[in-house]
């Protein structure tokens, strides 16, 4: 067990080996999900001029201090249509949300604190200068930096893109991130399943999680457990280009684990191999040239726990996002928990909330790293580091979000 790599040990080597992919220009209608190669500065002055916040009447205060003054309406202002005169003595203009603000007018009178008859304004409530008025460059002024390189664009950047008069964006390219499932017992959903047979499940996970990442995942299929075809699906993703090699299964010392004496044989150099956690202690990482090899093991609970502490953080790395860690978050325990052993645990738990706020997990009964069903019931994962002492329901503890984790 000495050999074993700590969890961030490993995840620091993987990401070292990795940096940013190169930029592509896209229209900003396909940036969703994209990561910012560069800084976006505002390209002009929003609002551009100072403008009506509220439907009323642009006037000046010092000419309504004073409920009942009269007034004399001198014409109209809406969004897209300036009243191009000044507001003199005695003057106001109609004005609607989002009109630019007439010149000699400071503030605006509502229009339901005004009685209006013909061309003539009565005030019925005293205004003062710069009510209701947006002043230009209330949002953002030309040439500031509003959006970071690094950031991950989400429906609130794009608009904010958009108003900074931005119609495309530099982003990173997307990872292609290749996957392959192997073993003689796996067959697809929806085939003929054999007496000594199991559907393949893991390959769509991963395929999930490179897509919720921005990745683009390339599926290699269902190698058996066979030299030549393995090392045939290695060599189509060397073919293809992939930034990253998944393989699934295999990876143990069984004599039908054949993926890690292949990938040596496919020129991958392996950097680790065996990690200190549970589930999830028969993972591999390598490199050949400049695509990065992950081997994640076979249980689907352990692959998919890997994918999130490793392989989401290989994808934002190449992706170029600021946010490459895992998130994890403070909580208290559910229920009194054991002493750990050398390996850090990744627990399948419940989530509740405790009467001040404070996340609380409690772990299943049942870990078994083949039971999928616990895993899509959890809400978290409890994180006991190696060598955790025991702890009592209500100890402090370390909570990793599944709903939103990456």
């Amino acid at each position: 067990m000495s050999n074993l790599l700590p969890v961030p040990e490993a995840r620091a080597r993987i990401l070292a080996g990795l940096a940013p992919l190169e930029r592509e220009t896209t229209p900003l209608a396909e940036a969703l999900g994209r990561t910012l190669a560069a800084p976006l500065k505002a390209l002009r002055t929003q609002p551009p001029w100072d403008c009506s916040a509220m439907d009323g009447y642009a006037l000046r205060a010092a000419d309504a201090a004073t409920a009942g003054a009269r007034l004399v309406v001198v014409g109209e202002a809406a969004a897209g249509r300036a009243f191009p005169e000044r507001v003199g003595e005695g003057q106001a203009v109609r004005i609607f949300t989002g009109a630019p603000v007439p010149e000699g007018a400071d503030a605006i009178l509502l229009q339901e604190d005004a009685e209006r008859d013909g061309d003539a304004l009565v005030v019925g409530e005293a205004v003062r200068s710069g009510r209701h008025i947006r002043r230009a460059g209330l949002d953002f002024r030309e040439g500031e930096t509003l959006l970071e390189k690094g950031r991950r664009l989400g429906a609130r950047d794009l608009a904010l893109a958009a108003a900074l008069g931005h119609p495309s964006v530099e982003v990173s390219r997307r990872p292609h991130i290749a996957i392959l499932a192997t073993g003689d017992e796996l067959v697809l959903p929806g085939a003929e399943v054999g007496p000594d047979q199991i559907v393949a499940s893991n390959a769509f996970a991963i395929a999930a999680v490179v897509a919720a990442e921005g990745g683009v995942p390339v599926d290699l299929g269902v190698a058996p457990d066979d030299r030549r075809a393995i090392r045939a699906a290695i060599e189509s993703a060397i073919a293809q280009k992939a930034d990253v090699l998944v393989t699934l299964g295999g990876a143990s010392v069984g004599d039908h684990d054949l993926v890690k004496p292949v990938l040596e044989e496919a020129g991958v150099r392996l950097d680790f191999w065996k990690i200190a956690m549970r589930p999830g202690k028969p993972m591999m990482a390598g490199r050949r040239d400049d695509m990065l090899a992950l081997g994640l093991p076979g249980n689907p609970v352990s692959a998919i726990v890997c994918s999130l502490l490793f392989l989401a953080p290989a994808i934002r790395r190449l992706a170029g996002r600021a946010d490459v860690e895992p998130v994890l978050r403070p909580g208290r325990l559910g229920r009194d928990m054991p002493a750990n052993d050398r390996r850090e645990d990744y627990m399948r738990a419940a989530l509740s909330i405790d009467s001040d706020g404070t996340p609380v997990a409690t772990a299943y009964d049942r870990q078994d790293s083949s039971m999928l069903r616990p895993l899509s019931d959890a809400e978290c994962l409890l994180v006991r580091p190696a060598h955790a002492l025991a702890a009592a329901a209500g100890d402090p503890c370390v909570i990793f979000p599944l709903d939103h984790p990456y």
